[in-house]
């Protein structure tokens, strides 16, 4: 596909990486020209320096003949205007763009063919909030991820000496747990993936990620590490919006504290939220974190737009008694180094937004896509159509499908239904299928698979 990504912040950055690594013609717009040369430095694409909005500018860009418009720019004015250039003169098919005011997200009509001709719209901090969320809601794993409307979830856990699968193998699984249907879908040991077999044995440390009904995800991690009490108290550092939408989703089920600095948000955020207390202070001082009793609390979630603050916070509220600390943290280089040993979990903004615009670039019918470990593992939804002459994988049991190196088949949705994956599965024209690949590499191979031939119509 031909893309032009305008803005080369984080986001613009991840995307374009991603993106240039599957054979896309790759375009990026930014103003900063310093930010373009070390970005085409790293990855092959051209570049362009300029306001993304100018239509000279999305000339030189090719917005000609582009297949999509990716505005990511910091301003929601320019990825708007943007977008509505692009289909104005060019007629670009696919136009996406990141809108963070609630103030315009709050009016939907705004965005249609007839006003402003956005067809997706991304709003990162409501998927960080989200993601944030159910981690909450699963105590004990490090990532949870939505398929077939919630109704599927893929869970990572690290395992840990004691749990009841540990030193054992996966065949044992079901003896474990009679009635719960379950599959490891990918091992990361040691930071090496392993596919996972009937003799596969788990080992203490494990990342494990298996796919399950979201009604069997509990009784799932507990046979990989001890169960933990599930959570009541809630500390949220920085009040800005995903602070913000946080503690307004999670306040009806949770005692939720935020520690805010600002006195001036701290006053606003006190008088629209109904049941959090707000605290005026630094979530660094570790005076006030004592005094809010942080030894009792069960997720402390370090939220701030200063990546630093937040991973002192975290380690300091870590280092207080917090049962768990989550941190928002933007450079993988960061995310590598204090995951797992000071923070329970960084969470990467980009990451949570990659994965909804990779939805858009698949070929196939692809419903949803998640990023997994910095770019590298890849887990998606793609819907099986046609019939067993022209589908590679209607008709045919999963024994059967050539699947690419390093990828499993971790549940098939058949309406209602959720059926875990076995062997002898057989997929059904209109199946959601939930993938993962441990190497990204292969997705052409995995998009070509559910292509449907041309003698289907």
């Amino acid at each position: 596909m031909k893309i032009i990504i305008l803005g080369a912040g984080q986001v613009g950055s991840s995307v374009a990486q991603n993106l240039a690594s599957e054979a896309n013609d790759i375009t990026v717009v930014d103003t900063k020209q310093e930010v373009l040369q070390d970005l085409q430095d790293r990855i092959d694409i051209r570049t362009v320096a300029g306001t993304a909005s100018h239509p000279e500018i999305l000339t030189a860009a090719g917005a000609e003949d582009a297949d999509m418009i990716l505005a990511v720019t910091n301003s929601d004015e320019i990825n708007m205007v943007a977008c509505q250039v692009a289909y104005t003169l060019f007629h670009t098919p696919i136009k996406i763009a990141r809108v963070r005011a609630p103030e315009y997200l709050n009016y939907p009509k705004l965005f249609s063919q007839e006003a402003l001709p956005i067809d997706v719209l991304i709003s990162p901090e409501k998927l960080v909030t989200e993601y944030i969320e159910r981690l909450i809601e699963h105590p004990g794993a490090l990532q949870v991820l939505d398929f077939a409307g919630g109704r599927v979830q893929l869970v990572a856990v690290r395992a840990v000496e004691g749990g009841p699968l540990v030193g054992h193998e996966l065949r044992e699984l079901r003896e474990h747990m009679p009635g719960v249907e379950a599959r490891v879908a990918a091992i990361f040991r040691r930071g090496n993936a392993i596919l996972p077999e009937g003799d596969t044995v788990i080992e203490a440390d494990d990342e494990v990620f298996f796919v399950a009904a979201r009604k069997d995800i509990r009784a799932m991690t507990s046979e990989l590490r001890r169960l933990e009490k599930p959570v009541r108290r809630v500390m949220i550092a920085g009040g800005g919006n995903i602070g913000l939408r946080l503690a307004e989703a999670i306040e009806d089920r949770y005692q939720v504290k935020l520690i805010e600095c600002s006195a001036d948000t701290a006053r606003r955020l006190s008088e629209r939220l109904d049941k959090s207390i707000v605290l005026l202070g630094d979530a660094a001082d570790e005076e006030l974190l004592l005094e809010e009793n942080i030894e009792n609390t069960d997720v402390f979630c370090a939220l701030t737009n200063d990546e630093e603050a937040n991973i002192l916070s975290s380690m300091l509220a870590k280092r207080l008694g917090a049962r768990k600390v989550m941190s928002l943290i933007n450079r993988a280089s960061y995310v590598d180094l204090v995951q797992s040993e000071a923070i329970d979990i960084a969470i990467s903004p980009q990451q949570a937004t990659i994965g909804s615009l990779l939805t858009h670039v698949r070929r196939g019918d692809v419903v949803v896509v998640h990023s997994l470990r910095r770019g590298a593992a890849e887990a998606i939804e793609a819907v099986a159509h046609g019939d067993s002459t022209t589908s590679k994988v209607v008709g045919r049991t999963i024994d059967e499908i050539r699947l690419p190196p390093g990828t499993t088949i971790g549940a098939v949705v058949r309406g209602d239904q959720v059926i875990i994956a076995h062997h002898d599965t057989v997929i059904q024209p209109d199946d959601h299928v939930v993938l993962f690949l441990v190497d990204k590499r292969h997705i052409a191979d995995v998009e070509h698979l559910f292509q449907v031939g041309v003698t289907f119509f």
